[in-house]
């Protein structure tokens, strides 16, 4: 057992241009936000993302990092679509696989257990096949019911993943992490489904103080599956992370509401502190 800790810089260098990369969290909650800034800040280029999108594909769309995008939804929770995703797809600046979220769990979970794909209902009988024409059917070998009828299913190809960024609300140095909030989000299958996994999240505690005054359920994320620890007080604003902290809807509408340009000028041209101390003056400006 080591000491995986690290900084958002060090765990993105390890990343490269080409790279397939899945991004935990859902819509606008629990983003490993701290990551993808210091992902924007290298010229990593020609991702392929896996994503339940929310500003992590609009920010990376935006910046032109995108070559394919494989994602249920992209979405802002309270704002329904991702408005800078929305203008890069609607220029054509990158491929895109959309399918059904319950599918893109089935490719998750087929990549954790090194399966080529799992069989799912889900996207029968929808235009999923139709926009995905390299999808394919398996028949049940068994006869499923009293008829005998042998039942189609979507055979869900595996997402597996060169890398994950996730964000936890806890985490130990070995790479056990801890959520504290409502939803898991399969930010451990994301992890499980790559071959390498770094973990931001709002404090590096002791292992012990992990089911201190948490149950054992809310340890997320194994060790086994982490490549790196990285503690990021905040990390996931402006997404929230429930219970440490909720979205900042404010801050969300001024990202929803200026050119990518102008926002990344303002708010990304330095490391992690500086655009924490960049968003305070912006709340105190906007409350004088």
């Amino acid at each position: 057992m080591s000491d995986k800790t690290m900084t958002p810089d060090e765990a993105v260098s390890r990343l490269r241009s080409g790279t397939t990369l899945g991004i935990g969290g859902w819509g606008s909650r629990r983003k490993p936000m701290a990551l993808v800034r210091a992902l924007l800040r290298t010229q990593i280029t020609d991702l392929t993302l896996v994503s339940y999108g929310g500003p992590d594909v609009g920010l990376l769309a935006a910046a032109g990092r995108i070559r394919k995008l494989v994602t249920a939804f992209a979405t802002l929770d309270s704002i329904p679509l991702e408005p800078h995703y929305r203008a890069a797809r609607e220029r054509g600046a990158f491929e895109l696989m959309e399918v059904d979220e319950a599918m893109f769990m089935w490719g998750l979970r087929a990549a954790a257990n090194r399966l080529p794909f799992l069989p799912v209902r889900a996207g029968i009988g929808s235009d999923v096949m139709r926009v995905n024409p390299g999808l394919r059917t398996v028949t049940s070998p068994y006869a499923d019911g009293p008829s005998g009828i042998r039942e189609e299913f979507v055979a869900m190809p595996a997402l597996r993943l060169d890398a994950a960024l996730v964000h936890m609300n806890r985490a130990d140095r070995l790479g056990n992490g801890q959520y504290l909030g409502p939803d898991p989000y399969f930010d451990d299958l994301f992890c499980e489904a790559a071959d390498t996994a770094y973990v931001s999240c709002e404090r590096v505690v002791d292992t012990a103080e992990l089911t201190k005054e948490a149950a054992p359920q809310t340890l997320l994320l194994d060790r086994s599956s982490v490549t790196g620890v990285v503690e990021t007080p905040n990390g996931a604003h402006f997404t929230s992370c429930v219970p440490d902290y909720g979205r900042d809807e404010a801050f969300q509408k001024l990202y929803a509401t200026t050119p990518y340009a102008e926002f990344a000028e303002r708010f990304l041209g330095g490391d992690e502190h500086a655009y924490q101390r960049v968003v305070q003056a912006w709340r105190k400006e906007r409350d004088q």
